[in-house]
């Protein structure tokens, strides 16, 4: 196994802290199939867009989400794969 620097565990416990949220968990989820729009996601988790866009920022931030610009909509989406199969991981584990 490769060695781990203190700075990358670090990160990693950054990174899982954002896990740690119901809220951007339900939002995560909600992006597994498709991208959204922050109004889309709202109104999948009956929340206030304002709501929304704060999690968003914060998982976009965390690189776990990415966006795109379609005239004054913007979509967004699971980064990559990774966060993907973190989460599937996650709900695996739980329903063991």
């Amino acid at each position: 196994m490769k060695k781990t620097t203190e700075n990358t565990l670090y990160d990693v416990a950054e990174l899982f802290k954002n896990f740690a949220d119901s809220t951007r968990i339900r939002i995560l989820h909600c992006l597994f199939e498709n991208e959204r729009s922050v109004n889309e996601i709202a109104d999948l988790l009956n929340m206030n867009q304002s709501a929304i866009s704060h999690q968003l920022r914060i998982l976009k931030n965390s690189k776990l989400v990415k966006n795109r610009r379609e005239g004054k909509t913007i979509y967004y989406s699971l980064d990559d794969d990774h966060v993907y199969n973190i989460i599937c991981q996650g709900i695996e584990h739980v329903e063991e």
